[in-house]
């Protein structure tokens, strides 16, 4: 007795499992029953939940597909009644007219119409099952079932991993974020890089030597360290530039600006070969704080955010920044570098990089010009950029330079127009209105 009771509590336990887990996945988009782990919280591949969900849940859906080929046409059915009750309705007939029930002039006239209706009824009867014939054959539905499913089953074994756990957004941004928090620090990963070395002449080394011992010497003086952090950082030993400039820094206090703190950010990176740590994160902060367009704090904002699991927020800002030139910016051939493989971690398509702008004719050109000469001849490049995308189009970036053109130029008016036209060019691509979005912002459209 104890064991039927526990065979049927098992039995309700476990299509109580598979219910549950078919509930979550249709209404949660989540499939608990195919993430179980073992005692010490590790991913027990050897749990049968894992294959009879997949089991139970693709025999469901392949009796849903094929229960409208298997099961006859309703139509046949319902004629095929009608054909019945007629035949009855005739030999009722017979009998009502021997019994003297019916004069045979109404007899004759009520088996002409029940014939009538017994030959419309059979004739839908035939066109039924004709339909029927001409249909997929229930040996082919099974060959094809069987395909799909040993198919998709076998396909699974090779790519698959079912003891992969979910991996929603919210909890991949939950993880990049404990990483990006978790991530070493300067000091650690200094240690990991070896010092390179560093080539200079003797004389400009000496001069750094006496500089450094004066700044023993004098450790109050702010101009000393700055000058320190400079030299230091032109022989390359970046290490030593950063922790001059955090001290002049210091001694400044509130007196600082954003290019200080952009300074010391870039040092610390250089330190690492690339890699920004959480203390390099800070300096950038305070950078953006105090100049919120500074270039730099902002290219290497970005590398932050491709370091730190977010390449679509660093795309879209270094889009921003090659759109902002200079062509000869520093950090432009840094992002044309780089930004390729963060569009692809992101799954981005890259814009065009190589999208016409003025050439260095124009911007020589300009410089000689007179200001409304300058403005004039930047309203006939804006001019051009709007009659190429009116007429033969253009990728995001290109829509997006446009609407910040016209914010520069003060005209509101149209950058609004543009960013109301764009959106419907780009309805649907989410990355695409993303940056679109940044440049109406930037041009200070009223939404």
């Amino acid at each position: 007795m104890h064991d039927s009771t526990r065979s049927h509590s098992g039995a309700f336990m476990f299509f109580h499992d598979i219910l549950r887990c078919l509930s979550v996945a249709l209404y949660e988009n989540r499939f608990p029953c195919l993430n179980r782990f073992d005692s010490k919280g590790e991913i027990n591949k050897d749990n049968p939940m894992v294959w009879l969900g997949a089991i139970f849940i693709t025999i469901a859906v392949t009796y849903v597909i094929f229960k409208a080929f298997l099961i006859a046409p309703a139509g046949a059915k319902a004629a095929e009644l009608d054909v019945q009750v007629y035949k009855d309705q005739l030999k009722a007939l017979d009998s009502d007219l021997e019994r003297g029930v019916l004069s045979p002039e109404d007899a004759a006239s009520a088996r002409l119409e029940i014939s009538r209706r017994l030959l419309a009824a059979d004739k839908r009867v035939q066109d039924e099952t004709s339909i029927a014939a001409d249909g997929v054959s229930k040996s082919f539905l099974a060959l094809i079932g069987l395909v799909l499913v040993g198919g998709s089953f076998g396909l699974y074994t090779v790519l698959g991993n079912p003891g992969l756990p979910d991996q929603p957004l919210q909890a991949r941004l939950e993880v990049a974020k404990q990483a990006r928090a978790d991530r070493p620090n300067q000091a650690q990963a200094e240690a990991q890089i070896t010092a390179p070395a560093i080539e200079t002449t003797a004389e400009y080394m000496e001069l750094i030597e006496k500089l450094r011992t004066v700044m023993i010497e004098r450790p109050d003086d702010e101009k000393g360290w700055a000058l320190l952090a400079l030299h230091e950082s032109r022989i390359g030993n970046f290490s030593a530039a950063w922790v001059a400039k955090d001290k002049m820094i210091t001694l400044v206090g509130d007196k600082a600006v954003g290019e200080d703190y952009a300074d010391l950010a870039e040092f610390m990176i250089l330190a690492t070969n690339g890699y920004v740590s959480v203390e390099a994160e800070g300096a950038l902060a305070n950078a953006l704080k105090l100049d919120p367009k500074s270039s730099r704090a902002r290219y290497y904002s970005g590398l932050t955010l491709a370091q730190n699991g977010r390449p679509d927020v660093a795309y879209r800002m270094w889009v921003g920044l090659l759109e902002e030139g200079p062509a000869d910016a520093p950090w432009v051939q840094s992002i044309r570098g780089q930004i390729g493989g963060v569009a692809r971690a992101a799954g981005i398509d890259t814009v065009n990089l190589d999208a016409p702008g003025p050439s260095a004719r124009d911007v020589q050109a300009a410089d000689q010009m007179t200001e409304v000469e300058r403005q004039e001849m930047i309203g006939d490049m804006v001019a051009g950029l709007a009659d190429r995308l009116a007429t033969e189009g253009g990728t995001p970036a290109e829509w997006a330079r446009l609407i910040r053109a016209y914010g520069v130029l003060g005209e509101t008016g149209n950058a609004s127009a543009v960013w109301k036209e764009a959106q419907d060019v780009f309805s649907g691509n989410a990355e695409a209105l993303a940056l679109l979005l940044e440049a109406a912002q930037g041009a200070e459209i009223s939404f």
